[in-house]
């Protein structure tokens, strides 16, 4: 439908998306989002609701405004480094092979160095749907982020509501906070929000955290320290201790 009318009356609703632009307005009727519960493959005969993974369906003019704004925030991002370079995830020209590569680089240089490498791997549940907008919003301003789109980024923001209906029960609740699945924005919003995380829980000065890979809401965190040599006379020095507590 928004195509036909684009094709007819082309002036007229290029005239909305540029106002929307200028004036940093984000249409309230366009912030309705109607939640749709998918059963996930393989838990068909789970009673948990954990099996459903939520899909949320938005007005079509709403997804192309919010397109044109991720478009606008990325390039702005991007073109100025701001984006940490361990986030791999919803990035052009990135991909899980390169965090997998990051992760391979690291060890081969610290076992090429003697050092003892450390690595753990996280899988952060329900974290999209915790994503705090507070903290996205306060990300765009720091990064110097033209005033129009991040007036058009509070705008989105505010007053945004989901419903759900199942047989002759409706809900509908005003939504504060994550990135849900349907979204234009949702990524986009994602790697902000993950580099906020970034700056508080892990800086290049924390002693020998040198790789800290991301992929969506999964995190990888890599330590190196020490030599080899070092680690095995501590640990035989530990051993020989405890036999002679023994003894």
């Amino acid at each position: 439908m928004l195509k036909g009318l684009v094709e007819i009356l082309p002036r007229y609703i290029t005239a909305i998306y540029n106002r929307c632009l200028r004036e940093g307005i984000f249409p309230k009727r366009w912030k309705k989002a109607l939640i749709i519960p998918i059963i996930e493959p393989g838990k068909e005969e789970k009673d948990e609701m954990s099996k459903f993974r939520p899909k949320s369906l938005l007005d079509i003019g709403g997804k192309v405004l919010e397109k044109i704004l991720i478009n606008r925030i990325n390039h702005h991002v991007y073109s100025r480094g701001h984006m940490n370079e361990n986030h791999f995830g919803f990035r052009p020209q990135e991909s899980t092979i390169d965090a997998a590569k990051a992760i391979k680089d690291f060890v081969e240089e610290g076992l090429a160095a003697g050092e003892v490498i450390a690595l753990v791997s996280l899988d952060v549940q329900g974290v999209f749907d915790a994503a705090w907008w507070p903290g996205i919003q306060k990300e765009l301003w720091e990064c110097g982020c033209p005033k129009n789109i991040y007036g058009l980024t509070k705008g989105y923001f505010i007053h945004r509501t989901a419903s759900l209906s199942t047989n002759n029960l409706r809900t509908e609740k005003e939504i504060s906070r994550g990135c849900p699945k349907g979204l234009c924005c949702g990524p986009g919003f994602w790697n902000l929000q993950l580099a906020v995380g970034t700056k508080i829980y892990g800086s290049n000065k924390s002693g020998g955290l040198r790789r800290r890979p991301n992929y969506g809401d999964e995190r990888r965190v890599g330590k190196s320290s020490g030599k080899l040599r070092e680690h095995r006379a501590k640990q035989n020095k530990r051993v020989v201790k405890e036999q002679e507590d023994k003894i």
